[in-house]
């Protein structure tokens, strides 16, 4: 690829976010009522864990999605330990996960003393392969007294850990039957994918649990941030408790009933929360439209541009394109930050991390396939005249698939 296209490329971004210098890959936008709201939590003097805006923001959460029961929790790694714990994950045991996930994914599986398992994505979805799945579990899979075990370490494998990554939904329901069929619990790492739906329903409904990030860079913020949601009562109310010491509800003593995390979402984090989700509808539109028009430009490069999959609505948190090999991405890479605009490398492997170096894994080539092409790019709201309208006051906050490209 030559330094001219680079250069096309470079400019056409920086069309898009003019007056932006550097051009960031992705920073928040705050244009409703943050600090209206925040300064309200302020005066409260309720600014730790306890406070109406956690509330309303749980039950937001819930709104959106269609789940029964929302946590918050302090940021996305914890709603993951916490549900991974709930299911059950000990010591020994196993998760099957994807190689292709930001660290969290294979930290929080190792925060309950279990071992990742790492098995091939898709190039479509770029989530974990339902294919690979299979073919792993026929051959390493047993189920005895209905639980399933490795046949090659003789540990349980508990759960399962897909992430939609960049936002985009992996083969979910497919996932999900086969899990079932192992009696494998499904936890759904939905953390870049709020406002992400797949046959018209959201990404994180799927499982047991679902989890979503609210880290400074995700499409909808809170500085940190995160949820667990579920359709289970009990799970809900436990989760709810062991996030906040486990501490037994009484006016004024302190008794706690078993170990407990302290991983509730202070209030403050939740009033800026609440602001930023009533913009989500609006938000989507507006990044939708950026790659619809990234679409369009990068076709007439013939470079490859990742779009939602099939029965897919993106958030389309991060854009991402494919380089025709890892020397041009290198070069890409290298020609853009010298310019001005922000883009990155997909992450490294999980499994080729010093810590999980030794972690059972298939082929997983169209992982290292990927590892070696893609790079994000600017993905940013636009805040510009002309593109989708951002709602500086509450909006109502709708269900399904209803942004369209155009």
């Amino acid at each position: 690829m030559s330094q001219k296209t680079f250069f096309q490329i470079i400019d056409f971004i920086k069309s898009l976010y003019p007056g932006e210098n550097p051009v960031p890959l992705h920073a928040p936008r705050f244009t409703g009522n943050e600090k209206k709201y925040v300064a309200d939590a302020i005066d409260s003097t309720f600014v730790s864990s306890v406070g109406k805006y956690v509330d309303r923001f749980e039950n937001m959460i819930c709104e959106i999605i269609g789940a029964k029961y929302a946590i918050a929790t302090v940021n996305g790694t914890c709603a993951l330990h916490v549900a991974l714990k709930l299911e059950g994950v000990q010591t020994d045991d196993e998760v099957i996960t994807q190689p292709v996930s930001f660290v969290a994914t294979a930290n929080a599986i190792s925060y309950c003393g279990a071992r990742p398992i790492f098995l091939d994505v898709e190039l479509e979805t770029l989530g974990l392969d339902p294919t690979a799945l299979k073919s792993f579990l026929q051959a390493h899979a047993s189920r005895r007294e209905n639980i399933c075990y490795n046949k090659t370490t003789g540990k349980r494998i508990v759960a399962c850990v897909p992430m939609h990554t960049f936002s985009h939904p992996c083969r979910i329901d497919v996932i999900a039957d086969i899990c079932q069929r192992y009696n494998i619990a499904l936890i759904e790492d939905a953390a870049e994918s709020l406002g992400s739906t797949y046959k018209d329903r959201h990404t994180g409904t799927f499982g047991l649990f679902g989890i979503y990030s609210f880290n400074g860079n995700k499409t909808v913020t809170c500085g940190g941030g995160g949820a667990i949601v579920t359709n289970d009562e009990s799970l809900g109310k436990k989760a709810k408790h062991i996030t906040t010491t486990a501490k037994v509800p009484h006016p004024y003593e302190y008794v706690h009933d078993m170990i407990g995390y302290n991983y509730r979402l202070p209030n403050l984090n939740a009033a800026l929360a609440c602001a930023q989700l009533e913009q989500l509808d609006s938000f989507i539109e507006n990044k939708r439209e950026l790659a619809s028009l990234y679409k369009d430009f990068f076709e007439s490069l013939d470079i490859s541009f990742i779009h939602e999959p099939e029965h897919s609505c993106s958030n389309y948190w991060l854009n991402a394109v494919i380089m025709p090999d890892r020397k041009t991405r290198e070069e890409f890479l290298k020609a853009t930050n010298e310019a001005g605009v922000m883009t990155r490398p997909i992450w490294r492997l999980l499994n080729k991390l010093e810590m999980y170096k030794d972690c059972q894994t298939d082929a997983v080539e169209n992982a290292k396939w990927l590892e070696e092409r893609v790079v994000n790019i600017p993905s940013s709201v636009r805040m510009l005249a002309g593109s989708a309208k951002l709602k500086g006051e509450s909006s109502k906050i709708k269900r399904g698939p209803k942004f369209k490209d155009r």
